[in-house]
């Protein structure tokens, strides 16, 4: 039996067969984004099954993160479903435009590997890595720990991961359930933003300023039931937010007083922002930072070091012994000779980045648009229209992101990320910019 949704046709008898045809009409494209979903009891009908049959198969969709349901408004595909890969938000960036759009951090900024996995490849040999070995290495373990210890970390055992959103998906997982909420920044990182609904989770988006999540938007967020909260300490993606020590005791203290949520800080600017860490961790029964090399030393060395409270940890290890096992030791060596070497200059590549992001910002000021950008490698200036903005800019000669890839509630803007820009090109960035964003930046708060 089938059901006809416009030219789409939703098929099956079981629950895994809908669940499959729904999800296949949203990765093609048949079924876009807030496309309504027949009411379970009609689509059973229609396909001569139980409703319950149904009622399975939206679940099932509901916790993939490809449809959400809204009582008597029905169940929609959502606007981003996690079946959708996010490349196919972005525009294609055509020959002879300057792409700001990517994310990447500046090649010319980044350490040689050779040296490293060289060094990595002669101790592999000397001792290599067997079933059964230790998940982390002793070296990188000692290091992570004292670079925790360093920015007043509270005690505990260190894990590694393949990447910051590796490790945010283990934790997450090791705590909470399908239907579960997780207060998340909003405009944040597009990845945390799809990873939660793929997880069958709930997102409670959080206003974010430069400081990072405004504190009365986090109450809210908690007071509306977040099982979780995750905060982007440094560098904040696409804001530039960092928080700074005031907003770290304005959350460290309600926090206190919510000790069952689960804190996650992911210190996205770790290595190459020169901004002092303020950690909030150790307040809530249950919280862990993670520190990704990627933006400092490599986007394909896809390793992450965290810290935690024991039992997270101890939940995380395991079940990643059922997974992979354990990050490549030959790239935990890698990190380690980085590390000891001193192959990056944190407080010259921040400069760097500063130089470029602080004086588009500036720029843009003295041209009436508002523009955010604290640290790290991006600047976010809020606009009313997106796509005429992006589409201008591209025109110009400049693609940049448009703002729909980080956002839930938050008001539009455009994502400019500096890595690729030189100095002496600012001017001409900013020129376009205000002749794009024609009536101006949409206010002063990312929301």
């Amino acid at each position: 039996m089938l059901f006809v949704l416009g030219e789409y046709r939703i098929t099956g008898r079981r629950a895994a067969d809908i669940a499959a045809g729904v999800e296949a009409g949203v990765a093609s494209g048949a079924l876009p984004p807030g496309a309504l979903l027949p009411p379970m009891r009609e689509l059973a009908g229609d396909l001569g099954v139980n409703p319950n049959t149904v009622a399975a198969a939206y679940r099932t969709l509901r916790e993939r993160g490809v449809i959400e349901t809204d009582g008597r408004r029905g169940s929609r595909v959502r606007a981003r479903p996690s079946s959708t890969p996010r490349d196919a938000l972005r525009m294609a960036v055509p020959k002879g435009v300057r792409d700001l759009a990517e994310g990447s951090p500046d090649v010319s900024l980044l350490p040689s590997l050779e040296g490293a996995l060289a060094a990595a490849a002669r101790r592999y040999a000397q001792a290599p890595t067997l079933y059964g070995a230790a998940p982390v290495a002793p070296e990188l373990a000692e290091l992570a720990r004292a670079g925790f210890d360093a920015d007043g970390v509270p005690p505990g055992p260190v894990a590694v991961t393949s990447g910051a959103l590796d490790a945010i998906e283990r934790v997450l997982g090791a705590h909470l359930r399908p239907g579960d909420a997780v207060a998340i920044e909003d405009p944040g990182w597009g990845g945390a933003l799809d990873l939660v609904p793929a997880l069958g989770l709930r997102v409670l988006p959080v206003a974010v300023d430069d400081d990072g999540p405004r504190t009365d938007a986090v109450a809210r967020a908690l007071e509306a039931g977040a099982r979780a909260l995750v905060v982007t300490s440094r560098a904040q993606n696409p804001t530039g937010a960092a928080v700074g020590a005031e907003r770290a005791r304005e959350l460290r203290a309600l926090l206190a007083d919510h000790p069952e949520v689960l804190l996650i800080e992911d210190d996205h600017g770790n290595g190459f922002v020169d901004l002092p860490f303020h950690p909030l961790g150790g307040v809530t029964r249950h919280w862990v930072l993670v520190r990704s090399t990627a933006k400092a030393y490599g986007p394909d060395l896809r390793l992450a070091v965290l810290t935690g409270d024991a039992v997270t940890l101890d939940r995380l290890r395991g079940r990643q012994r059922l997974g992979p096992g354990w990050v490549s030791r030959l790239l935990q060596y890698a990190v380690v000779e980085l590390w000891t070497s001193g192959a990056v200059d944190t407080a010259t590549v921040a400069r760097s980045y500063a130089g470029r992001r602080d004086a588009l910002v500036e720029a843009l000021r003295q041209r009436g648009v508002r523009a955010h950008g604290r640290s790290g490698l991006n600047v976010w200036v809020p606009v009313v229209d997106e796509t005429v903005v992006v589409t201008r800019l591209l025109a110009a000669g400049w693609a940049v992101s448009a703002g729909a890839i980080f956002r839930v509630e938050a008001g539009p803007g455009v994502r400019l990320t500096v890595s690729q820009l030189a100095v002496d090109e600012v001017p001409d960035l900013a020129d376009a910019v205000a002749a794009a964003v024609s009536v101006g930046a949409a206010g002063g708060r990312h929301e």
